[in-house]
């Protein structure tokens, strides 16, 4: 430091035999608005899934991208040319989703959501790149088959009838995936991706990935209007990037995983999606995307979907252990006959230190099929609003690993035709431990 060393001028052969030879290589990673801090710590960190030339932080589900300042809770192992991630989270809670009995739909249970995920990168020659990604969930083994209560939910079935007001359970086998990108120029990639299970270019980054959605233990009740694709038992991509933009098109299985949640669903390539992504900046994802969905739900057979979406995700880290990410995603699905529902969702988190504040809101329609109440209200769909606010707090770390625990309450306003089975206004609470790693320092 200075004042404490005293400083003479190096002797001129010194200085010639120090002095550089080369200019520095430009750097590939710097975005605008991005600080120096922040780009140094990019320019330490392994690269994306998909490039070699942007950085790791950009991965999300799939193919998919977030925010570059998105932070990472993750492990991370590096040998040679090889890069390994690891990432869970598991949530251990009690739910109850209608506290005063205002309806009577409501359901309450000791309930443990999880997930867990590997990664691995590996630099082949001097422009390629292999990426091998495995994701597996024990929903069927911790949630049974028709999953945990969660009011205005639907999607998939149990038993051979619709999962209404519940959340299903996620596959054992959520994700294995290959793929591999070639490097045309520092600016240019071009890349396939396959998965069986696999996620197809369509939607936001699926929830369980998205860092506005870190503390939430719930699904979005929007989840089959936005990323439900997640999980396609077969899907393959092919992607081009120039610069901050990227386009890719994908083919895949249209059809919902079926009640066996241990099997390999059989491969039906029926169904097509493409989506555009934008990141203008380290902070922002854009992203607009739409997917021509052949006979998705079992109880459906013959209707198809047209599922349109679009969504604007942020992340901005304030300062160290602080930071907060933002998400605002729609959804339409469109299965022809003026039978056209919307979804809107806005989510965040906001992380100080050990504590964090989170909210979601949700404007959903649903249809009186989707909640199983097509013979008692006909063909109609059902304005449902929801909003949700939560609490969690880091209690202590050991090992890389995380434990906090969190509270969430979830108000919902539905339509009035529905007020007579739900409620005027029914709430919602829930109390849980959550289980993750810790956040990376890059």
């Amino acid at each position: 430091m200075q004042g404490q060393h005293d400083h003479h001028p190096a002797p001129a052969d010194t200085v010639k035999k120090t002095t550089p030879l080369k200019q520095p290589v430009k750097d590939t990673l710097k975005m605008p608005g991005m600080k120096k801090h922040d780009h140094a710590m990019m320019k330490a960190m392994p690269s994306h899934a998909y490039s070699r030339n942007l950085p790791m932080s950009r991965n999300a589900s799939g193919t998919a991208w977030n925010p570059d300042a998105s932070p990472m809770y993750m492990w991370m192992k590096q040998t040679g040319k090889t890069d390994w991630m690891f990432h869970g989270n598991i949530f251990m809670r009690y739910t109850n989703t209608d506290i005063f009995n205002a309806g009577k739909r409501g359901g309450q249970r000791f309930s443990f959501p999880n997930w867990f995920m590997t990664m691995m990168n590996r630099k082949v020659g001097d422009k390629g790149l292999f990426n091998a990604t495995a994701m597996i969930s024990l929903d069927a083994l911790t949630e049974t088959g028709n999953g945990y209560p969660l009011l205005f939910q639907s999607g998939e079935t149990w038993k051979g009838r619709r999962l209404v007001d519940r959340q299903h359970p996620h596959d054992l086998f959520s994700a294995l995936s290959i793929g591999y990108t070639q490097m045309i120029s520092k600016d240019i990639d071009v890349f396939g991706y396959f998965g069986y299970p696999g996620e197809p270019a369509l939607g936001a980054p699926a929830f369980m990935h998205r860092v506005s959605a870190m503390n939430d233990p719930d699904a979005p009740l929007s989840h089959h209007w936005q990323d439900a694709t997640h999980i396609t038992f077969g899907v393959g991509t092919l992607g081009f990037r120039f610069k901050q933009l990227k386009l890719e098109g994908s083919v895949f299985n249209g059809r919902e995983p079926d009640e066996d949640r241990y099997d390999f669903d059989k491969v039906k390539l029926n169904s097509y999606a493409y989506r555009v992504s934008w990141n203008p900046t380290a902070n922002w994802a854009l992203q607009f995307s739409q997917g021509f969905i052949k006979e998705p739900e079992a109880l459906e057979p013959g209707i198809d979907i047209t599922r349109t979406t679009a969504s604007v995700l942020y992340a901005k880290k304030i300062r160290a252990g602080q930071h907060l990410s933002t998400a605002l995603i729609w959804g339409l699905n469109d299965k022809g006959h003026d039978h056209k529902e919307h979804s809107v969702l806005l989510e965040e988190n906001f992380q100080f230190k050990k504590n964090a504040v989170f909210s979601r809101y949700e404007f959903i329609q649903k249809s009186a099929e989707e909640l199983d109440l097509e013979n008692q209200l006909g063909h109609a769909a059902f304005n449902v609003h929801s909003f949700s606010i939560g609490y969690n707090r880091s209690l202590f770390n050991k090992a890389n690993i995380e434990l906090t625990a969190g509270t969430k309450i979830t108000m919902s306003i539905p339509a009035e035709q529905l007020k007579a089975l739900y409620g005027d206004m029914p709430l919602g609470f829930q109390i849980y431990f959550q289980v993750r790693p810790l956040l990376h320092k890059h």
